[in-house]
């Protein structure tokens, strides 16, 4: 379970669920366990700082490189 966070202050967006090993470059929404972040029209954002997080493609979230951390355990 990895815990995907906000570059700009640290705030969480998701509780994700990662399959196998490499970055992250989509998310999942059938492996999102918990959503933190705010959805405006397909855009991905922080609720905190408004940062965007990345781009809903209908059932994945292409994540933006630069804009997230990722702390927790990669299986």
């Amino acid at each position: 379970m990895l815990t995907i966070k906000c570059s700009a202050c640290k705030l969480k967006i998701f509780k994700y669920k990662k399959i196998g090993k490499g970055r992250v470059l989509y998310c999942y929404k059938d492996r999102i366990e918990k959503d933190y972040s705010k959805h405006d029209g397909n855009e991905i954002k922080c609720k905190k700082c408004g940062k965007v997080i990345g781009m809903d493609e209908g059932g994945r979230i292409k994540m933006k490189q630069d804009a997230f951390i990722i702390s927790g355990f990669k299986i």
